[in-house]
């Protein structure tokens, strides 16, 4: 499905943008811009999608994403309900790729900044452990005029770049110019996946959105998304259960079921595949991480 270019506002006065969104649908469908985007996520969860990585995400995490890298945040239908009692929280800064001039960025002492705006274009996350502190340091640019605006961020970005714990999301072969257009075959077989991954999915059910054969299928697929159907199914349904898992409210039972595994031991073995660990494994070291 071809993302939706988004053309973001920049302030006249300042040579980046920031700004607050307390509602879970701002910028709520699949999108991109040429602009670098960093977000905090100071409360709120769900599931991310940033070109082929598809993973839940929950309050205190940070990411970077670079420039016309489709991406967008699916909150959790909790936080559209008038009644939720903690509404989204997200910081969110924009800045074009040579903002601070090349004569500035090729200085020897600003090889790391390098790195880090080079690397953005697969997406990074940023380790918990120093989600807060970028986060605190994005609420002081609020409050921050003049020159104090551009340290902090600089601030921020050798942080990250510093930090070797920080990932890169996209896999290998993700194609970014695949992507097509809204309403077309592939859109539709994208969007049915999502809305139906927790059951079995018939392909000749999505061969039909396509108007081909089943034995055409799986090329067409690769062709426009750049990963095989049955992976980018597994990363959905291992996504929405490290979601559960952290969660808690559910036992693996319920949630190999909610996702569409068939079996217990497909669930195990395709999970550990994916993040390689057990789900008790991945929920463990999880909790233990966020203490």
């Amino acid at each position: 499905m071809r993302a939706r270019l988004l053309k973001i506002p920049m302030p006249l006065v300042n040579s980046f943008s920031i700004r607050r969104d307390t509602l879970p649908y701002i910028n709520n469908y699949w999108h991109y811009h040429r602009e670098i985007e960093l977000v905090y996520i100071k409360n709120g969860s769900g599931t991310q999608f940033i070109g082929d990585h598809v993973k839940p995400f929950t309050t205190g995490q940070a990411v970077l994403i670079g420039g016309h890298l489709p991406h967008y945040w699916k909150f959790d239908d909790v936080y559209f309900s008038s009644a939720h009692e903690a509404p989204v929280d997200i910081i969110v800064i924009h800045f074009n790729n040579d903002f601070f001039g090349e004569s500035f960025l090729n200085l020897p002492e600003n090889k790391i900044i390098r790195k880090v705006l080079r690397e953005s274009g697969k997406g990074i996350q940023i380790d918990n452990s120093h989600g807060q502190q970028i986060g605190e340091l994005m609420e002081n640019i609020f409050l921050s005029v003049g020159t104090k605006r551009l340290l902090l961020l600089l601030e921020i970005l050798t942080i990250m770049g510093s930090e070797l714990k920080n990932v890169t999301l996209l896999s290998p072969d993700f194609k970014n110019n695949a992507w097509v257009k809204d309403n077309s075959p592939i859109s539709n077989i994208y969007n049915f996946i999502l809305a139906n991954f927790n059951q079995k999915i018939n392909t000749q059910q999505l061969a039909d959105l396509a108007h081909i054969s089943v034995p055409s299928f799986s090329r067409y697929f690769k062709a426009h998304i750049g990963m095989t159907y049955k992976q980018f199914l597994l990363d959905v349904r291992v996504g929405h259960a490290c979601k559960l898992l952290i969660e808690g409210n559910m036992n693996v039972k319920q949630i190999r079921y909610e996702c569409g595994f068939q079996n217990v031991v497909s669930f195990h073995k395709q999970f550990k595949e994916v993040t390689g660990k057990s789900p008790l494994e991945y929920q463990k070291f999880y909790f233990a991480n966020i203490a």
